[in-house]
């Protein structure tokens, strides 16, 4: 038995993992040989495509291409840049108070401002799309970087994630600093965000991962190319130019897989940390 679920489990996992093969393979082939492998998907011929596990030729061409003839690439790439960074520092410094608020203050109408706030997670895109872009063409902010900004800094969904961290801490130790004469803002600065950063840094990643990849905000509300994503720049590309559409998701899928690794241990540290016993 132990052995059948040892396969199981391995064949899910390079069910997973052959996507990411499939894309790096792809991105060393030649023109030629891509042509051979996709001409009935990319030229509407007939009979199926096929597929190696390993380019006959390896070449770096799509690369170099991406990087030194495709200025569009990095215009977008930094597009992609502003978009997440600026998100993910609003989100933080909107979102940390507000989690810390729902979680260790008491205030009238804690839980039905709370329930709104799942009710609104809960909520997709397409729900809320019209409004938003009501109030954005109204503000005067479509067509702009901050009109993506601005609405996903005020996301519920960090909110919630870090709620449940904050939570979690003992509270012996708030109590304790309370002894010690640290007011609550004190408390919440020395004490919440030190003990309650494996949260926070979880709210990053994750966020990091939904922004780098959006695709339908910024279809909705950007009309100049110049200040499209890198992820409205993939689905732009020819099927003529197969080999750097390769290249392109190899790089775009790279960052978000360094930033999950990096953050995996945060998100370790953040169970050690909510498992504290009072």
């Amino acid at each position: 038995m132990k052995k059948i679920m040892t396969a199981l489990v391995f064949l899910m996992a390079a069910a997973a993992v052959f996507p990411v093969l499939f894309l790096a393979c792809g991105s060393l082939m030649g023109d030629t040989e891509l042509s051979q492998l996709l001409i009935p998907v990319l030229g509407n011929g007939e009979g199926f495509a096929s597929w190696k596990l390993m380019p006959l030729y390896p070449t770096f061409c799509h690369y170099v291409e991406l990087l030194l003839d495709s200025p569009e690439f990095f215009v977008m790439f930094w597009n992609s840049v502003k978009i997440t960074a600026l998100t993910l520092m609003g989100q933080i410094l909107v979102g940390t108070p507000a989690a810390w608020g729902f979680a260790r203050c008491r205030f009238p109408g804690k839980k039905l401002l709370f329930t709104i706030y799942i009710a609104l997670m809960m909520m997709p895109f397409q729900v809320m799309m019209l409004s938003n872009y009501l109030v954005l063409n109204e503000i005067g902010l479509l067509d702009t970087l901050s009109g993506i900004v601005l609405p996903a800094v005020f996301s519920t969904f960090p909110v919630f994630l870090m709620y449940r961290f904050f939570q979690g801490l003992p509270e012996a130790i708030m109590d304790s600093a309370r002894i010690d004469g640290a007011g609550e803002w004190k408390i919440f600065l020395s004490i919440g965000i030190p003990l309650g950063s494996p949260g926070m840094i979880s709210a990053l990643v994750l966020g990091f991962l939904e922004y780098w990849n959006l695709i339908e905000q910024p279809m909705a509300f950007l009309k100049t190319k110049e200040k499209w994503p890198l992820s409205l720049y993939l689905p732009n590309i020819g099927t003529e130019q197969a080999g750097r559409a390769f290249a392109a998701s190899v790089l775009v899928l790279l960052p978000a897989v360094l930033v999950f690794l990096a953050g995996q241990d945060y998100l370790e540290q953040g169970i050690v940390s909510t498992a504290v016993k009072e």
